[in-house]
């Protein structure tokens, strides 16, 4: 008789070779760093991965969305990586859904496009130089200057 049938939990990204101790490990840290002392992945920091497909099409705002044409790679499920400027990798995950979020540029029609919005957390090591790597695409420069996110509007 088969069992229950499994339902897959949302994958959250994570940086390479971490387990669950790891979060034991960042909890130990903060001890540590409130008694003066240092902890492990210092040099690591939270950020959020947002990637905005500027694909223009009429839906909803907060439908769940996909990129469309040459971004159809860019959808929920889709493995992703954040490399550094020599390629090495310093977090992975999978996409979550896309959601539309407003375009923000007066249009003067009734209907407003939206961009399709992908956002996700990831702790990385602080770098010059971050990129979205989504297999059946190229590298994708993500901007850390907004604040403590990694950034990307595709076409830029």
């Amino acid at each position: 008789m088969p069992g229950p049938a499994l339902t897959r939990a949302p994958a959250r990204a994570r940086r390479p070779g971490t387990t669950p101790a790891a979060g034991w490990c960042r909890a130990g840290a903060a001890l540590l760093l409130l008694a003066g002392l240092a902890g492990c992945g210092a040099d690591d920091t939270d950020a959020r991965l947002r990637l905005l497909v500027r694909d223009i099409n009429i839906r909803p705002v907060g439908s769940e969305c996909a990129g469309t044409g040459g971004y159809a790679h860019l959808h929920r499920r889709a493995d992703f990586r954040v490399t550094d400027g020599t390629g090495a990798t310093l977090a992975t995950g999978e996409l979550p859904a896309g959601v539309a979020v407003p375009f923000d540029e007066a249009l003067d029609i009734p209907r407003e496009p939206t961009y399709c919005e992908f956002s996700a957390p990831v702790r990385v090591p602080r770098r010059e130089v971050y990129r979205l790597v989504v297999p059946g695409g190229p590298p994708i420069p993500l901007t850390s200057t907004a604040g403590a996110a990694l950034v990307a509007v595709v076409p830029s």
